[in-house]
């Protein structure tokens, strides 16, 4: 950790080295404040990631419409169940619009977009909140999630104001919301969260083909998308051949769950 915190200064060094040259100019106070955030970056806790989740979540919910009828009901309904993430209460929104998203957030924020409603019937609709929730188990957002907070903390050299945790501005919250959306998972962490999406949505009550079903049907609305219905999801579950492949492992995981459950039970 001590290793990172130097490199990250010594890329800040080299980085106020541009500004002077350039005439931005960085001041020793500034850096020093870019320094401490960069430290803060590094060992962020697991309550310090919540509080910027929660932050990060309340910016989207102020810059999009919250739908409160009958989607809003749809996924209450369907949602009835689930109460907590990681023993986290759930607090769930549904955003107005023709954009393919869903996220979740290790606050026990869920926001599925109406456009992702439009096109999935239930059990794929909850496949996907599972895969979602299931990179929130694995920790993947939290990664994720610290990560856009210290390339946020590095950027601070360039005109740092020593603003750290719960003291955000609207502006920069925005930045961190916009880049955690479009966080990219790696294929491990992937697969982890297609497994997670199986899992749930037979323990909903659902298809062993829910999982597999939402990645055919994810693939085929990024063959024939506009611009207008492109988003992180979207753009995540339809990359070839990557969720090709991740299909073909859901498909698989549902035949092999079908044919265990069809076995004679032993006495």
């Amino acid at each position: 950790m001590k290793r990172l915190y130097l490199v990250l200064l010594a890329a800040m060094l080299t980085l106020s080295g541009c500004g002077i040259m350039t005439g931005t100019g960085v001041d020793a106070a500034s850096l020093a404040n870019a320094a401490g955030t960069a430290m803060t970056a590094l060992s962020i806790t697991d309550d310090q990631i919540a509080q910027l989740s929660a932050q990060s979540v309340a910016y989207m919910d102020s810059v999009n419409t919250v739908e409160t009828g009958k989607y809003d009901a749809r996924l209450r309904k369907l949602m009835g169940t689930v109460k907590s993430i990681n023993g986290v209460p759930i607090n769930l929104k549904v955003y107005k619009t023709n954009e393919v998203n869903a996220f979740a957030c290790g606050d026990g924020s869920i926001r599925v977009y109406s456009g992702l409603m439009d096109v999935m019937d239930d059990a794929e609709l909850m496949a996907v909140i599972g895969h979602e929730i299931g990179h929130v188990v694995n920790k993947d957002t939290k990664t994720a999630m610290k990560k856009t907070y210290m390339a946020y903390a590095a950027r601070m050299a360039l005109g740092a104001t020593g603003t750290l945790i719960g003291n955000l501005s609207t502006s920069v919250l925005g930045d961190i919301a916009q880049s955690y959306l479009n966080a990219q998972y790696s294929q491990k962490q992937e697969f982890a969260a297609d497994e997670a999406g199986f899992a749930f949505s037979i323990n909903q009550g659902y298809s062993p083909y829910s999982m597999y079903n939402s990645l055919v049907k994810l693939m085929q609305l990024n063959s024939g998308s506009s611009s207008s219905r492109s988003s992180g999801v979207q753009q995540a579950f339809s990359s070839h051949p990557a969720t090709e492949e991740r299909a073909a492992r859901m498909k698989s995981a549902a035949e092999a769950y079908v044919q265990q459950q069809n076995q004679p039970q032993q006495k």
